[in-house]
Formats: structure tokens, C-alpha cells, sequence
């Protein structure tokens, strides 16, 4: 009982470091961004009717939406708008139109996230280092330098894995609430009044005398449910009650107390709404909270970017992206990746929103966009969830989904309004990542259906190669092919060069599936071929690790010996071929040919020894 206590309270610790880290810096820039932008005037019944919008945002969306209905639908165990995806892909697989039009919208969603990861991270270090100016005017001109030089430090020590700073996330976290959490209790002795706002009264009457200023303020609204994504991507990593604990008795508390404590500074002391947060605080905390606040934005950042990794590996996985250079930072958790072109890309993003934008008010008016978007993608996906694969009523999944699809449509509408004044830049990155992705998926189906046309039945062809065998040589030959039952062009090349064939033969084929894990005990389906030969298929879900020669270990125990120092594996790229019929537009069919050029060899990706034999003519499908 002591351990499991133990291990619920280090979960719950966790997760707020890494779960909310994102969310619970929004009180620095959110309160400044509704009252700075000019829509709302300043009176008392006002901040009254703001904050009480900002507690009712954070109940609907983050505590009814995500903490109790989202974080239901887990798929074994994983969450994400990728575990989402696949949940509602399999729920409607007997109906392929619907299923194909879910994919797509959910692969747009998930394309949206690295729009949001280049704008989080820019607007919550700046909005931190932004602090300098409340310690002295004459800092800001050091704001964007000294920005971009803890994003520099931040990407550059990526490769190092977050095993060793991660361990102080949750601590570092923890103290940041606490103090936001102080801050705003600081200030609402002195008015205690203004917790009249956690009443629905004063947000609806707020709305209903000013419905055109309460459509336009939404967009700046939603930065205070940042991260609430998180929620449910974070789910394989804590559980669902450690996030559910650390959201209701730490951070929603924390961040309530906070909002309402900016609400008390401005009613008495209205010039503080150029920097609400910082000028909560006295003079002599002013610069120890700049460098905490840095640290939490900083860790929030770590932990989008991290995500990024995951995601990345994922949808490369499902086939929706090329083999990419993968590396584990970790010996112990394989769930600890570094994705060089991932990470440095999105550090160049992020540098040019920073000088592009140059202020968190700025970048303000970028945001919301995608993750509104993406709210509103997670409500439809969620909707096929419970309908279709948990079988509840119609009229019961309507009321369940149909109020949060309202509520999100309605901030994405009011987002929509900053589109040109930067929410196009989210909006861009998305775009240009789908286009990848969707160019790559259908170059990756027209290739294979023309290869498939050009192949040799694999059975018939043994059978034709035994009746005059050729010469065998010790030691494995592994044959990596798209197809089970084809003949892979790597054993053609090596029977028409070498006229050898190994004495044992594995045709082996990697399977990916829209499910988190598979396990050991479903991972290998072997079949003998006769003459020692096998046809192998090695499963994986899109959580797993791909490892071919440790897969393979399991088929020792079916009768077929492998010694790892005689083994030799063939695999290879594959020719792009021309588009035949209704294939791909020419730009996207030069862009699928340019992306398959850089991908990263099969060989890296699937984890195969040095001595690996690499062979012209195969083809390998991950």
C-alpha cells in the first residue's frame, strides 16, 4: 500500500511537470492579451465578466472535456490525437469512405501540432524573458537575444535525453504553481470580492450585453487552455488518475487563484494591465520570478518538444512520413527519442516567429488557430469513438460531444479574425507538413501497387529454384520485402551474381498497425517454405520499437536456428517509377521522389547490425 502511494504521488508530480507545464504558463500572457488588445473597456464589471469566462473555459474545456470524457477513450493504454485517430479509424473500418475521410482529418490535425510547436514554445519563453522589461525599461532591447539564446541552449542539449533534467521537472513545476498560486492569494485578500466571479452569472451577463466583443476576446481567451492537448497525449506516460489528480488538487486551483489575483491588481491598480502577472509581484521578487518563469517556460517547451519526437516516430510508423534518423537517448526507456531533422527544424521555425513577430502580444495573434483547430478534430474524432466502437446511443453521443463541438467551433471562429494578423503562420507550417505527408502515403500506395503487378510468386518460385538447386553456403540470409509470398529482387540479384543461396532463408516482412502495442506474443507469424526457407511477418503497433534481429530470436524456438554472426541481411531502395493513370500531380510526384531520395536507410531504422548486407533491388516497407 506504502509503494503504491508512493508511486501514486511520483506520478502525480510528473505529470504536473511535464503535463501541465504548458498550460500553467498561460497566466503570463493571457490576462494582458484580453484586456491589452483594446476590445475590452475597463471597467470593474468587466474583469468581473473576463475572469469569470476564463474559470468556465478552463471547467468546460479542460475538466469536463479532457479530464473526464477524453481521457476515457484510451487506446490501451496510450492517448494523442495519433491513439484517437487510430480508435476512430477502427471503429468505422466497415465503412471506408468514412474511415478515409477520418484519416485525413485526423492526419491534418496531427500536422496542426507542429504548427502549435513552433508558436508555444517562441510565445512562452518570450513572454517570460519579456519580465526584463517590468525590472528595468532599459532591457528590452536584450528580450529577443536573450530568447533566442535559451532556445539555442534548449534545442542544442536535445541529444542528451531528458533522463537526467527530467527528474526535475515535476519539483521545478510544482514551485511554480505554488508561487502563482501565493501571488494570487497575495492580492485577493486585499479584495476578496472578486471571487464573485466564479459564478456563470457574471460570465453571461457578460456575453449577453456584449455578444460582438465576447466572439472577438475568445481568440485571446483560448490562451489560457494552452497544452490542454497535453492532457490526453501525456496519457501512456502517467495514467489517467495521476493526471486527473494533479489537474483538480494543484494546477486548476493554482491557475484559478492566480487569474483572480491579476483580476484584484487591476481593480486596484488598472495601469498594471501592461504585464498583469509580473507586476503582481514586489520589486525584490521581480527577477528571481523572471528566471522561475524562464525554467517553467522552459520545461513546458521540453515537453512539446518531446512530443514532437513521439508524434514524428508515430506517424513514420503508420507511413505517413519517410524513415527518418531516429536515436534513443536512453538505455532504459525506449519512450526517450531524439529526432535531429524534427528538432533543428523546429528550432529554425521557432527563431524566425521570435524575430518575425518579436513580442508575445504578437505572437498572441498567432496562436489559437491550430490548437482550436485541433480541439475542434479531437470533439469530431471522439464522436466516431463513442458511437461507433463503444456502441452508445445516438441521442447520447450527440448531448456527450455536440455541446464541446459548439464550444470549439465558436473559439476557432473567433481565431479565424486573427488570421492575417499571424495566425496564417501556424496555419502555413500545418499545411506544408500534410502536403508532405499525404504526398508521401500516396507515392509510398501507387509504388507499391506497381511493384505488387511486376511480382513473382514466391512459392512457385522456390519450387521452380529446387528442382536444380543451387549451390548452398553456411550462414542466414534474411530478405526484407514489402509483400509476403514475393519473390524480393535482392534474392533474384544474389541468385543471378553470386549463383549461391544461404542455407537457411528468411523472407521477412514488417507490418505496422493502427494500434499503440503489440506484444512479444503476437509480434512474429512464421510459416515454413520447405528447403529451409521461411516466410516471416513481424508485427509492430505504432509505440513499438522496430527491431528486426531481436523479432527474429523468437522463431529459434519454431526450428529455425539464427547465429547472429552469420546472419546477413538484404534490403534496399526502392526505383522510383513513373506515375501510370490516376497517379499524383507532377510537383507532388517530383516532391514524393525527392523525400524517398533523403530518406534515411531501412537499415538504421530497423535497427540491424553493422555487418548488415545491403542489396540493390529489394524493397523494405515500414
Amino acid at each position: 500500500m506504502q509503494n503504491s502511494k508512493s508511486s501514486l504521488l511520483a506520478l502525480t508530480v510528473g505529470a504536473i511537470g511535464v503535463v501541465y507545464g504548458d498550460i500553467g504558463t498561460s497566466v503570463l500572457y493571457a490576462v494582458k492579451e484580453v484586456f491589452g488588445s483594446g476590445h475590452v473597456p475597463f471597467t470593474p464589471q468587466n474583469v468581473y465578466g473576463v475572469l469569470s469566462i476564463f474559470f468556465w473555459t478552463l471547467t468546460v474545456i479542460v475538466s469536463i472535456k479532457y479530464v473526464v470524457l477524453v481521457l476515457r477513450a484510451d487506446n490501451n493504454g496510450e492517448g494523442g490525437l495519433i491513439a484517437m485517430l487510430a480508435l476512430a479509424s477502427q471503429a468505422v473500418k466497415d465503412k471506408p469512405r468514412l474511415r478515409q475521410a477520418l484519416l485525413g482529418v485526423g492526419i491534418f490535425g496531427t500536422a496542426l501540432f507542429y504548427g502549435d510547436g513552433v508558436i508555444t514554445p517562441a510565445i512562452s519563453v518570450l513572454s517570460a524573458v519579456e519580465g526584463l522589461e517590468v525590472v528595468s525599461p532599459a532591457m528590452k532591447e536584450w528580450v529577443i537575444p536573450v530568447t533566442l539564446v535559451v532556445l539555442l541552449c534548449l534545442f542544442a542539449v536535445q541529444k542528451r535525453g531528458t533522463s537526467g533534467i527530467g527528474k526535475f521537472f515535476g519539483p521545478i513545476t510544482l514551485v511554480w504553481f505554488v508561487t502563482i498560486a501565493v501571488l494570487g492569494i497575495s492580492h485577493i485578500v486585499h479584495h476578496p470580492e472578486i471571487l464573485k466571479a466564479l459564478s456563470p452569472y457574471y460570465a453571461l451577463q457578460f456575453m449577453w450585453q456584449n455578444p460582438g466583443t465576447t466572439f472577438i476576446i475568445l481568440g485571446a481567451v483560448v490562451l489560457c487552455v494552452t497544452g490542454a492537448e497535453a492532457l490526453y497525449a501525456d496519457l501512456g506516460h502517467f495514467g489517467k488518475k495521476p493526471i486527473r489528480l494533479a489537474w483538480f488538487s494543484v494546477v486548476m486551483p493554482a491557475l484559478t487563484l492566480n487569474y483572480f489575483g491579476q483580476g484584484a491588481l487591476l481593480l486596484a491598480r488598472p495601469e498594471a494591465v501592461k504585464n498583469p502577472f509580473y507586476m503582481m509581484a514586489p520589486d525584490w521578487a521581480l527577477v528571481p520570478l523572471v528566471v522561475l518563469a524562464t525554467m517553467a517556460t522552459v520545461i513546458a517547451s521540453q515537453a512539446l518538444i518531446t512530443g514532437a519526437f513521439s508524434v514524428t516516430k508515430q506517424v513514420v510508423q503508420l507511413g505517413y512520413l519517410p524513415r527518418l534518423n531516429v536515436q534513443h537517448t536512453s538505455v532504459h526507456d525506449t519512450g526517450q527519442i531524439y529526432v535531429p531533422a524534427v528538432n533543428w527544424g523546429l528550432f529554425v521555425a521557432i527563431v524566425i516567429a521570435v524575430v518575425m513577430f518579436r513580442s508575445s502580444s504578437n505572437l498572441a495573434a498567432a496562436y489559437g488557430i491550430a490548437v482550436t483547430l485541433d480541439m475542434l478534430i479531437t470533439t469530431i474524432l471522439t464522436f466516431f469513438v463513442i458511437r461507433y466502437g463503444w456502441g452508445y446511443p445516438l441521442a447520447l453521443c450527440v448531448a456527450a460531444t455536440g455541446w464541446f463541438f459548439v464550444v470549439d467551433l465558436a473559439f476557432f471562429s473567433s481565431n479565424l479574425l486573427k488570421l492575417l494578423d499571424g495566425g496564417w503562420f501556424p496555419l502555413l507550417i500545418g499545411g506544408i507538413i500534410f502536403t508532405l505527408m499525404m504526398t508521401w502515403k500516396r507515392g509510398r500506395e501507387i509504388l507499391n501497387e506497381k511493384l505488387r503487378s511486376d511480382a513473382i510468386d514466391l512459392k512457385s518460385f522456390l519450387e521452380s529454384v529446387f528442382q536444380a538447386p543451387p549451390l548452398r553456403v553456411p550462414g542466414t540470409a534474411v530478405f526484407l520485402t514489402a509483400e509476403p509470398g514475393t519473390v524480393p529482387n535482392a534474392m533474384l540479384h544474389n541468385l543471378k551474381h553470386n549463383k549461391v543461396l544461404h542455407d537457411h532463408n528468411l523472407f521477412v516482412t514488417v507490418r505496422n498497425h493502427e494500434v499503440p502495442w503489440i506484444g512479444l506474443n503476437q509480434r512474429v507469424e512464421i510459416e515454413s517454405l520447405g528447403h529451409d526457407c521461411w516466410q516471416v511477418i513481424i508485427h509492430y503497433g505504432f509505440k513499438n520499437d522496430p527491431d528486426v534481429p531481436r523479432a527474429l530470436e523468437q522463431i529459434r524456438s519454431r526450428g529455425c536456428e539464427i547465429e547472429p554472426m552469420t546472419t546477413s541481411y538484404f534490403l534496399s531502395r526502392d526505383m522510383i517509377v513513373p506515375t501510370i493513370g490516376g497517379g499524383m500531380a507532377a510537383w507532388r510526384e517530383k516532391l514524393f521522389a525527392q523525400m524517398h531520395h533523403n530518406a534515411s536507410g531501412a537499415a538504421d531504422f530497423l535497427n540491424l547490425p553493422n555487418n548488415s548486407v545491403v542489396e540493390l533491388g529489394s524493397k523494405v516497407e515500414i
